[in-house]
């Protein structure tokens, strides 16, 4: 019985979710409204309130159920990457970044970004930081699992390295979110520029 209430609070969850991301898409953040989240989940507006506070809360879900699944495939990739650096670097990104408007728009990440930073001590916003860790320490693991192949030299850091690339397709991910006319081809295709001078100082050079 407890495993079926359970099931039935993840799906409740689920459909406010896809209710939410759906309506933000076709009216805006702003413009949309608790009352019509609920009733297009079928669900009371008091059963809302007993899984979110706010749309914030709610739109913060939404990311970590974004990051949550980009982390699950990004798993493959780490556990058995391509021996070239830049090549599984720029795998694992692209994976990232192919899953990013899968639930949200553009809008939806500004605002989502935003309110993590104006209320970082709620529930919401300390899961939105910590997936966040969990994504730069994914990109760790495959820097050193490209060591352990023996394409990245012996010496370096993974851990740091790891959070250098991590650091430039985050930082390359906000400014493709302030920015409605770029493209995901364009971001990849930018980031993968950048990275290529730092996959090739930690590659082992092959004789």
């Amino acid at each position: 019985m407890t495993g079926l209430r359970a099931r039935q609070k993840a799906d409740k969850n689920r459909r406010i979710l896809e209710a939410a991301t759906g309506l933000f898409h076709e009216v805006g953040y702003d413009a949309a409204r608790i009352e019509d989240i609920a009733e297009r989940a079928a669900v009371s507006v008091g059963t809302f309130y007993n899984y979110y506070q706010s749309k914030g809360d709610m739109l913060l879900a939404t990311v970590a159920m974004e990051v949550e699944e980009v982390l699950e495939s990004g798993r493959s990739i780490v556990g058995d990457p391509p021996r070239d650096v830049l090549s599984a670097v720029s795998l694992l990104v692209d994976q990232y970044y192919d899953h990013s408007l899968v639930y949200l728009s553009k809008e939806m990440w500004r605002t989502a970004m935003a309110i993590s930073i104006q209320q970082p001590e709620t529930p919401f916003s300390k899961r939105y930081t910590d997936l966040d860790r969990a994504l730069c320490a994914q990109v760790s693991t495959l820097v050193g699992n490209l060591q352990r192949k023996g394409a990245v030299r012996a010496e370096i850091d993974t851990g740091a390295v790891g959070a250098m690339f991590f650091n430039n397709l985050n930082m390359m991910f906000t400014d493709f979110v302030r920015d409605e006319a770029m493209t995901l081809d364009r971001l990849k295709h930018e980031v993968a520029r950048q990275n290529g001078p730092l996959a090739t100082l930690i590659s082992v050079t092959a004789t």
